[in-house]
């Protein structure tokens, strides 16, 4: 080969090695008195904009793949006009900023952090976002990342005229984890949003702790939701997960399950609720391994929920275990070894001693019933009269009401733990 042709094939080799090597992403540093935003015009997809602490007041549009971070946590205030961060772009990073101060309108949606439909891969994550109506409102994009944000919403406003924590709408693979989110309308809002994780959320005072529909194969695990007026509320959904999640001191309810078939609800903590499980509508369900304890209403169950396997829960210490409306039995409790329910309440014994009672336990009786409908009733719990009114419910089965049946509870419980719980009340 001439040198000519061999200096040639060097070059075009060279040439092709250097195309297939990208330029290294620049950092764009920002001080306060700058304009963030021209200096997002102006970088590159894949750059890093630096914000240097400060504050700022701008509302932001990120049209490109890029990073905006905050050294050591910088504001950004949006003037309490519009969405104080707008990403219109896929493969956004947010991170280490306190972003505050949308627009309040409602109709609008205004957001701390808005991701646009499209705006697939975003990250959001160990930033502050407060006094903001919506803290994330994220529309249509997929493989979203929310972690370790702490969410708090327009405190001084009713509950009404609040935004949410987080929204997602129609999205798909979303992963929402280690987040604190409280003072908004709900913490967390789902609606037709599939395949996600919440895991490790501490969602509390806010109208409900999860307010999520018309949802499909969602894990939800490890998470903890207090102090609102309902823990998670899971509606029209199927194939879900829910586990070792915490719901205390709720004023109205731990879990709803409403419209829900073929999940798995194990190794909750319900506690100090006005009702612990609210189920309703509910089919081929299998809850186990759940501690309810000192809830008014352990479980209230009705609408033909039927067809679930409740199995190795502890009911311990509801002033009211189950509130049960139907027409016929429902039966718990597997007949195997180490399946049963264990109920606090119950009267029954163990003469050959395998953990399990020997006579079926019932979770009402003509009584419940006559307290359900008349409360003040309860000031004769102790008089012959009623006494007598539920011996004879037993011996008479004309008598008899439909009730939570289980053929051979547990006689201790699984959760050795269950007092330190009992202190956790609804306000």
């Amino acid at each position: 080969m001439s040198g000519a042709l061999r200096l040639r094939g060097v070059s075009w080799v060279c040439a092709l090695f250097t195309c297939a090597v990208p330029a290294a992403a620049a950092v764009w540093p920002v001080a306060p008195g700058q304009s963030v935003q021209a200096v997002i015009d102006q970088a590159a997809a894949g750059d890093t904009v630096v914000l240097a602490r400060g504050r700022y007041t701008e509302r932001l549009r990120i049209n490109k793949p890029l990073t905006l971070r905050g050294e050591g946590r910088p504001t950004l205030s949006g003037g309490q006009g519009g969405d104080t961060v707008r990403i219109a772009s896929p493969d956004v990073t947010v991170e280490g900023l306190i972003v505050r101060d949308s627009g309040h309108s409602l109709t609008a949606q205004h957001a701390g952090v808005y991701v646009a439909p499209g705006s697939h891969r975003a990250v959001v994550r160990d930033c502050e976002l407060t006094y903001n109506l919506f803290g994330l409102w994220i529309e249509k994009a997929d493989d979203v990342q929310v972690a370790h944000n702490v969410i708090t919403g327009l405190r001084d406003v009713n509950s009404s005229q609040r935004g949410n924590g987080i929204q997602l709408y129609n999205t798909h693979r979303a992963r929402i984890e280690g987040n604190q989110i409280g003072y908004v309308r709900d913490a967390l809002y789902v609606d037709v949003s599939h395949d996600a994780i919440f895991r490790g959320n501490r969602l509390h005072h806010s109208r409900y702790g999860t307010h999520y529909m018309n949802s499909y194969r969602n894990l939800w695990e490890d998470n903890e939701a207090y102090a609102n007026r309902g823990g998670l509320a899971l509606m029209e959904v199927r194939d879900q997960v829910v586990r070792r999640n915490r719901t205390w001191g709720n004023s109205d309810f731990g879990i709803m399950l409403r419209t829900l078939q073929d999940s798995v609800i194990e190794d909750n903590v319900v506690a100090g609720n006005a009702r612990g499980f609210f189920i309703y509508d509910v089919e081929y369900a299998t809850l186990q391994g759940n501690l309810v304890v000192g809830n008014r209403v352990g479980v209230h169950l009705s609408a033909g929920s039927t067809r679930n396997t409740v199995r190795r829960n502890d009911f311990v210490a509801n002033a009211e275990q189950v509130r049960y409306v139907g027409a016929r039995d429902e039966r718990w409790g597997d007949t195997g070894a180490q399946q049963g329910n264990h109920w606090s309440n119950y009267l029954g014994w163990d003469r050959d001693g395998d953990g399990r009672g020997d006579i079926p336990f019932e979770a009402n009786d003509v009584v419940d019933r006559l307290l359900w409908r008349h409360p003040s009733a309860r000031l004769l719990m102790g008089s012959p009269a009623v006494q007598a009114l539920r011996v004879l419910g037993q011996q008479f089965p004309v008598m008899r009401v439909p009730s939570v049946v289980e053929r051979q509870p547990a006689m201790q419980p699984r959760h050795l733990d269950w007092r330190q719980w009992l202190d956790r009340s609804h306000p």
